[in-house]
């Protein structure tokens, strides 16, 4: 079943975690044979629960059958550390939803529900998962860490990220790259939702990106973009007053007299990342809000065998 039936059946759901397991689930079932190995929501064999043993992996429904218990043995353990990093600026709440909208249609709750769904992924693979987000200051950061009460933590954090504040948040990426790339000490995926809109210059950016590859790091950064607006421009023509939703600066303009224009500047601009990602061997995905979540998961799990 495709992923997106999946969130047509289950958009009147609010809670966080249900829906990203709905996710992942779609993503599952719709794979014939999954090329990752080790992806533990596949399991070996059982074997006879034996008293005393934790009964976390117990296959109640297999006891429900059998009236035995039996425990899921996993063909493969995984020790991998994950950090995701969510840019919280207020470009990052872009396009403004209408009372009719889901929360996952501007690019913060795509992030965020993105972010749930590798959560939901890296629990069932038993890895650990640490979580920082940062706007005009440094608002949150965890180590990475595997247990049930603190996944329920950080999905609750997300889910507070899409709360948008009165205030403009502006985004200092570059500084608080640095900060977190000091915080996360033993070798990581790092896995970054931004829309890479930024006061700095480029290559401080890119310095940033290439601090959190210190320690043999693994570095994924997921470019979130709206399609129609941000990437084709996409506008009646008639007058229009731009607002910086960051710095409150505006511009008056009719699109169609740029148009052109802007897509050249701004292909040119996602090359240009690209390329420099390249150069860093940084994964570089950029992704539009309203995609499914296919390319999400799908780099995640191709990465994750590189690391190794």
């Amino acid at each position: 079943m495709k992923i997106e039936s999946q969130l047509e059946k289950i958009s009147s759901f609010k809670h966080l975690k249900l829906l990203a397991n709905q996710v992942v689930e779609g993503f599952i079932s719709g794979m014939h044979k999954s090329p990752f190995h080790g992806f533990s929501a596949e399991f070996a064999e059982h074997k006879i629960y034996n008293s005393g043993e934790s009964t976390k992996h117990i296959d109640w429904k297999l006891f429900a059958k059998t009236d035995r218990l039996y425990t899921k043995r996993y063909e493969e353990e995984t020790n991998l550390r994950c950090h995701i990093i969510l840019d919280n600026s207020s470009s990052m709440h872009y396009p403004v939803l209408q009372k009719d909208q889901l929360f996952y249609e501007n690019k913060i709750g795509f992030s965020v529900l993105a972010s749930a769904v590798l959560m939901n992924i890296l629990k069932k693979q038993r890895d650990a998962v640490g979580l920082s987000i940062y706007s005009d200051e440094y608002e949150f950061y965890s180590p990475e860490k595997g247990s049930d009460r603190h996944h329920r933590m950080l999905l609750d954090k997300l889910e507070n990220t899409l709360k948008k504040g009165e205030d403009s948040k502006t985004t200092d990426t570059v500084s608080f790259l640095h900060q977190i790339a000091e915080n996360i000490h033993r070798r990581s995926m790092v896995i970054l939702f931004t829309d890479m809109f930024q006061n700095e210059g480029e290559q401080k950016i890119f310095k940033a990106l290439q601090h959190l590859k210190h320690n043999k790091h693994k570095v994924v950064v997921f470019h979130v973009y709206d399609k129609k607006t941000e990437l084709t421009f996409d506008f009646d023509n008639t007058p229009k007053k731009f607002v910086d939703v960051e710095t409150g600066e505006t511009v008056n303009l009719f699109s169609e007299n740029i148009k052109i224009e802007y897509e050249k500047q701004v292909l040119k601009y996602f090359n240009d990342i690209a390329n420099t990602c390249m150069q860093y061997r940084i994964q570089y995905v950029p992704v539009s809000v309203g995609e499914n979540f296919e390319k999400i998961i799908s780099t995640y799990l191709a990465e994750k065998q590189k690391f190794g």
